[in-house]
Parts: structure tokens; sequence; C-alpha cells
């Protein structure tokens, strides 16, 4: 027989018996459900994590100057970071302080205890993308600019929730009291989330970092944002800024400098090393389904001894016995394969839908979205490991039947 009537007489065998055919290849659908599933998943949330790095920026650096922490007064001026990027076009593209200068705002009489005041630079805003350096956009007016931060001007941007509390939905023009001096509200940025409460993520006012210097008393800055010109310039950067601040505190431990590139590769990294162990742990599926395969085969080769004995007697090589075995087992696996492909599928689609929104309904982020979308790269992956598992393990039956004495064979009873 050819390839093609040995494939022919592997459907026959698998109609006949369905149940049968149906427990054997149950390994291999759940094995292979398995892979598609957590790959999918794995991919959407890497694809997640993209891009919530994308909308905030692959470029950025944290620096932190803690100080050396002997009650010494010896702080890195703001200046002398931006004499840093200054010296260094080709390697950064801006630089925003940022100085917390506590909370406590007043309206018309009425005080905003958990509103939290930053400072910050014109730096904050990318006026390339419409965005903020942490994701924000604006909902009306206009972001802090350098003749506000130069000038120590008292003006402010303020959060949707400050907005909707303060002034009920219109403080473009209007003033609130930070520190007991005025200051007029220049833009309002968008809700970050769904939900508003006091004192979350929307109930915030940025002023220029200078005035927030002032309202604190002190020249000590404690966290600067620096953006790279581009992924290229990331380590460079960092090595810059690590050498400034080596020199002026001579104490490793008196900063730390941190990049977002660094943090992505780190948490693709432990992603990646999380998704193979369980990709392996499904994979124990595929072997129980490869020795189902590998159990049957044998009992097939036992109850088709006679037929074998005939096929050899009018003239069968050994290799056509066992191509005949060989493609009857990567026919079953390949059948299992399919029916787990297409399982996976769907629990990829269904799991990833329910996960996703839960997900994104917990992080409150907006522009995110989350897809278990098995890719194409995966389902071939997973149909060739199948078959791949089938073949292996019906080799042993499909070599004992293909070394019958075709003698003995037929005097099988």
């Amino acid at each position: 027989m050819n390839v093609s009537q040995s494939f022919k007489l592997a459907l026959k065998s698998l109609r006949t018996s369905k149940m049968r055919a149906f427990l054997t290849m149950l390994g291999i659908v759940i094995g292979v459900a398995a892979v598609i599933v957590i790959i999918s998943l794995g991919n959407g949330l890497t694809d997640m994590v993209e891009q919530q790095v994308e909308k905030v920026g692959i470029t950025q650096m944290y620096a932190y100057a803690w100080g050396r922490g002997d009650g010494t007064t010896l702080n890195l001026d703001p200046q002398q970071m931006y004499d840093l990027i200054e010296a260094h076009p080709d390697v950064f593209d801006g630089v925003t302080p940022w100085v917390g200068a506590g909370s406590g705002v007043r309206r018309d009489g009425a005080e905003f205890e958990k509103t939290k005041i930053y400072g910050v630079s014109e730096a904050m805003y990318r006026p390339e993308t419409g965005t903020t350096l942490d994701g924000n956009t604006l909902s009306r007016g206009r972001y802090l600019q350098y003749v506000d931060v130069a000038r120590r001007q008292k003006v402010c941007v303020i959060g949707a929730w400050l907005e909707q509390e303060a002034f009920r939905g219109d403080a473009l023009g209007k003033e609130l009291t930070i520190g007991g001096v005025p200051y007029t509200v220049v833009g309002v940025l968008a809700r970050e989330r769904e939900e508003m409460t006091e004192g979350g993520s929307d109930d915030v006012v940025y002023i220029p970092y200078e005035n927030a210097l002032e309202l604190t008393g002190s020249r000590n800055v404690t966290l600067y944002q620096v953006m790279a010109v581009s992924r290229d310039t990331v380590s460079q950067g960092k090595a810059l800024i690590a050498d400034m601040m080596q020199n002026f505190y001579q104490d490793k431990d008196a900063y730390y400098i941190e990049t977002m590139l660094e943090s992505v590769n780190m948490i693709n990294a432990m992603m990646g090393v999380a998704m193979a162990v369980l990709v392996a742990i499904a994979a124990i599926s595929l072997l129980v389904g490869g020795i189902g395969i590998m159990n049957i085969m044998l009992v097939s080769v036992t109850e088709r001894t006679r037929e074998i004995g005939i096929r050899k007697s009018l003239g069968a090589k050994r290799r056509d016995i066992r191509s005949q075995f060989l493609i009857e087992a990567g026919t079953t696996s390949a059948m299992g394969g399919l029916i787990g492909i297409l399982l996976g599928c769907l629990l990829a689609t269904g799991i990833g839908s329910v996960l996703g929104g839960m997900l994104l309904e917990q992080l409150g982020t907006s522009g995110i979205t989350f897809n278990a979308t098995p890719t194409l790269g995966a389902i071939l992956v997973s149909f060739g490991v199948s078959v791949g598992i089938g073949v292996l393990f019906g080799y042993l039956p499909a070599n004992k039947a293909a070394k019958l004495n075709p003698i003995d064979a037929l005097r099988y009873e």
C-alpha cells in the first residue's frame, strides 16, 4: 500500500472504533489545548505590558537621589542635573524633577486635605504624543510650559476629581490656594480611573517644581525623571547619570537609577520563565497522550497479527509494515492535535475575555487592551508536536509489527 492508502485505512480504523480513538487522542487534545491557552494568555499579558510601557515611554529613566543618610546636607541641586542633560543633547531628551509638596489645597473656604501636590517641569508633558510621562492626557487647557517654570509663575494643572469637587466641572482660569498662595488653573487632566476617589490618582495638582521647592523649604529633590533620545541611548544615559551622582556623593548607596527598558526586559524574562514552566507542565499531557497512542497501537498490532502475516506473505517488506503503522499513529495524534487546537482557540478567547476584563478593571487604565488570540506560530508548533508525539510513540509498535515472522503471524489465533 502507498501512503494514501495507509492514510485512508487509518481514518477507517478511527471511524470503526470512535470511542477508543477518542480516548486514545484525549491526552493529545488536552495537552495541545493547554499549550495554546497558556501561550495565548502569555502573549496577551506581554502585549498589555508593552502597551502600558509604550503609553508611558520606553526611553524613560528614574534617578533616585537619597543622599548619604548620615545627617549631612549634601543634596544634589536640580541645576546640576540640568547641566548634565544639556551637555549631552545626543543622549538625553529632557528631565523633570519630582518634588512632593505634601497636600492641602483650598478653594472658597473648602479644604482638600488629601489632594497631593507635585512639582514638575514642562518636560513632564510630551507634545508629540499629547500625554504626560505618566501616560495621562489633557481634557482641557494646556500643561505647564517652560516660561511657567522659569518664572515660577503661579499656575497649576489639576486632576479630574479635584475639578469636579472644587469647581463643579469648570476649573479653567479659576483660582485655588496652595500654601496660602493663589494659583490659576491652566489645565485639567482627563480622568485616569473610571471610579474617582478623594486622594486617588485623579486628586492631584501639578505646579512648577521651583514653586514646590519653596513650599518644602528645601533644595532637596529625591527623584528625577529623565528621557533618553531613543532606546539605543538609554544605557549610555544611565551610565552618565551614575557617574555624575557617584562623583557628587562618593557613595553608591546614596542614589539608584532604573530604566523603563530594564524593567520591561525583566518583566518579559520573568513571564517567559513562567510560561516555559506552565508549557512544560501542560506538555505532560502530551506525554500521557503519546503513551496512550503507543498502548493502543500495541493492541492494534496484536489484533492484526494475521493481517500482517498475510501482507508479508504477499511481498510486503518491513518498511511497508512499519510505515503503515506509523501513518496510523501519526493520523491519530494529528486528529487529536486538530481537536486540541480548536478547543484551545475557543478556551483562549473565552478565558482571555474574562481575565482581560478583570485585569483592566483592576488596573483602571484607559487605552489598554488585552487580547489572548492564539498566534499562527503557536498553532503550527502545537500541531507539529502532536504529530511528532504520535510518530515517536508509534514507532515501537510499528517496529514490532515490521519484525513479525510471517509464518508465526499466519499461525496466530
